[in-house]
């Protein structure tokens, strides 16, 4: 229709190049518009990719923040037990010391009223001694040691457990069931049970005269009773770990009128 209404050759020649510029631009545009379809659907593609790995991602993070919060809430229960099993340990400490103190006193007066009454005959039979075996070596002080064994625990201050304390005696390591042999003749004057001992377990105490006594803590069993009169090397009972201990020892005192000295300067 163009070309026909054309006014001669020259307006012929000028619309066909109007008609082949509107045709080659009508193909320029749908080129573009076909490169824009293909960048649009790649754009889709690669936006759907990227959205699931955000998901994927965003599930692992909901997953590691379920996780730590269970971690968490795992940590703060262990540290509440851990708070309270520790305030039960500094509770047990602070009654053990305070039955350890009350016990030492206790004792110091058991011994103190034994020996102002052990001047006073005695009327009980005397105990059965077992088989001693060789007694050993006396010191200048005529005592021996009651059990062989190495001192793990010397008199005087130490830290157990991270807390101060003052330690009345020796502790010399032997196993459960090892005879524990009176230092020196005496007289049995105090002999207390675990159950009501604190600390100390099983022990007994044994006045030798001038103002001197011994302690045998920790004990398995007993082998005499208060009142009885023993010999130097007698067996007095066998050692374990019976009270506050850590492992099976004898805790053993030497008393001045009824007051904790050191025992090595007594011994051989």
């Amino acid at each position: 229709s163009v070309i026909l209404n054309a006014n001669g050759f020259d307006d012929l020649l000028t619309r066909y190049d109007y008609i082949r510029r509107i045709e080659q631009n009508d193909t320029d545009v749908a080129v573009r518009v076909r490169d824009l379809r293909d960048q649009t659907r790649a754009t889709v593609k690669r936006v759907s990719a990227e959205r699931d790995t955000i998901a994927a991602r965003k599930a692992e993070l909901e997953r590691t923040q379920t996780e730590l919060e269970s971690r968490q809430g795992a940590l703060a229960s262990a540290r509440s037990d851990q708070q309270s099993a520790l305030s039960q340990v500094k509770s047990s400490a602070s009654n053990l010391e305070g039955d350890v103190s009350k016990l030492q006193n206790q004792i110091a007066a058991q011994i103190a009223a034994a020996q102002a009454a052990a001047a006073q005959p005695s009327t009980s039979g005397s105990a059965t001694v077992l088989p001693a075996g060789p007694v050993g070596a006396q010191s200048s002080q005529g005592f021996i040691w009651p059990v062989n064994g190495p001192v793990v625990s010397p008199f005087g201050p130490r830290t157990l457990n991270g807390a101060y304390e003052f330690h009345p005696g020796i502790d010399i390591a032997v196993p459960s069931g090892t005879p524990i042999r009176a230092a020196a003749d005496g007289t049995v004057i105090l002999e207390q049970p675990d159950a009501s001992s604190g600390g100390y377990g099983n022990y007994t105490c044994i006045d030798h005269g001038g103002g001197i006594s011994t302690c045998y803590a920790h004990q398995e069993s007993f082998s005499v009773s208060v009142g009885d009169h023993v010999q130097q090397g007698q067996v007095i009972g066998l050692s374990d770990c019976t009270g506050y201990c850590f492992g099976p020892h004898l805790h053993f005192e030497v008393r001045i009128n009824g007051q904790v000295t050191d025992p090595l300067p007594y011994l051989p």
